[in-house]
């Protein structure tokens, strides 16, 4: 078949870029499901707490993921900042996982322990207080906004039926772990999750 011919028909040429993208995708995507290092949690990796999967989704919500990324390439520059590179069972119940690829502030796929709750919370209050170089916006209101804890166990249990091992005393519970605590307070706690969680670690 002549390139002449798919180009002067645009449903042909459509049809085409869709089986070669599903090869390809079926390629890159089917042997993932057969490697164990990526359907397998590695070791240390538990399910996030209640409040910080309540922070998860407020990162979410604000848009975070617009400026941060949350995985170290295994690339020099990367671990010698960041770092051990991601590995694919720090992620297998994060739905969904943050990776993203914009990096106009930091990575923050090991960024859980490095700086105190407090230290979170003024940058996150007003970021110039202790990054005088930083661009990032202020978050205020998620010091003064309050959880209700009233969609946590309904999370949870959603997050079950996906593979991710929560018990029935995790989901009980997890309304009580969230109410009367803050957005701000949320967020640092999941921050605080987002660390090296390999092999021996």
């Amino acid at each position: 078949m002549s390139h002449e011919v798919v180009e002067k028909r645009i449903g042909l040429m459509g049809a085409l870029i869709a089986v070669v993208i599903s090869i390809g995708g079926l390629v890159e995507i089917v042997p993932l499901y057969f490697q164990t290092e990526a359907a397998q949690p590695a070791p240390g990796v538990t399910p996030l707490p209640p409040l910080a999967l309540e922070g998860r989704d407020i990162y979410v919500r604000e848009g975070c993921y617009g400026c941060h990324s949350q995985m170290v390439r295994p690339l020099y520059g990367d671990t010698e900042r960041y770092g051990h590179y991601s590995l694919a069972g720090e992620t297998v119940y994060d739905h969904p996982f943050q990776f993203g690829s914009k990096r106009t502030g930091p990575d923050l796929a090991r960024v859980g322990g490095r700086y105190s709750d407090e230290w979170q919370r003024i940058h996150l209050m007003n970021p110039r207080d202790v990054v005088p170089e930083s661009n990032m916006p202020g978050y205020p209101w998620l010091a003064t906004a309050m959880l209700d804890g009233a969609d946590a166990a309904r999370k949870l249990r959603t997050l079950k039926t996906l593979g991710v091992p929560y018990s029935d005393a995790d989901i009980d519970a997890a309304a009580e772990q969230v109410k009367g605590r803050t957005e701000m307070d949320a967020l640092i706690a999941y921050l605080q999750t987002l660390k090296y969680r390999g092999a021996g670690q």
